[in-house]
């Protein structure tokens, strides 16, 4: 597994707006569903990657938690379903029924959301207010696979709990590390290269 860091978008970045396929059925338009939303949480995800398996059960947790008090989740994989089948929206709706996710899965087919956001990693993190301002990015945790450190999703819930107040985004972000994103061959970023 090669492990890479997410890049850091600038805070403030508005969230670059997206219509994608829910994998359990419809679409999803991150303009619309974020309107609902004192703020929005955005991860990059996929299925086979072992630091996704290390926080999938507390990022459960966590999304149940803040879902109740009005922030929206979506995740997103973006993997080459070509190189990585099991990535592909089939798969991904079983995990979405195996691991509980309370929010919308979704397929980047083409890559381009992931591009847009300039998501390099599974998980990739990234928290809007209910501006469509970035004010948070980074890692769920300090936890990873092996290091002994329990997920808790620590990070993100106080990036959350920040927004919820109206205070200033953390100033210490940390950014996320995981397996990078599969690029269709060719289709890989500038930014990623």
């Amino acid at each position: 597994m090669s492990a890479v860091e997410s890049t850091m978008l600038e805070l403030g970045t508005k969230a670059p707006d997206f219509t994608l396929p829910i994998v359990t059925g419809g679409i999803l338009n991150l303009r619309k569903y974020s309107s609902r939303s004192k703020g929005t949480v955005i991860v990059f995800i996929c299925n086979h990657c072992p630091y996704v398996m290390h926080i999938n059960k507390a990022l459960v947790e966590l999304a149940d938690n803040y879902i109740q008090k009005g922030i929206g989740f979506i995740a997103i994989s973006s993997n080459d379903v070509e190189k990585y089948p099991q990535d592909g929206p089939i798969e991904m709706a079983k995990i979405v029924r195996q691991e509980n996710y309370p929010f919308p899965y979704l397929f980047d087919e083409d890559q381009n959301v992931a591009k847009a956001y300039k998501a390099a990693c599974t998980p990739d993190f990234f928290l809007f207010d209910e501006e469509g301002a970035l004010t948070y990015r980074g890692q769920f945790d300090g936890s990873r696979p092996g290091n002994g450190q329990d997920a808790t999703g620590s990070d993100l819930q106080k990036a959350i709990e920040m927004l919820l107040m109206g205070s200033e985004p953390l100033e210490k972000q940390i950014p996320s590390i995981g397996c990078n994103i599969k690029w269709i061959s060719g289709n890989e970023p500038d930014y990623f290269r």
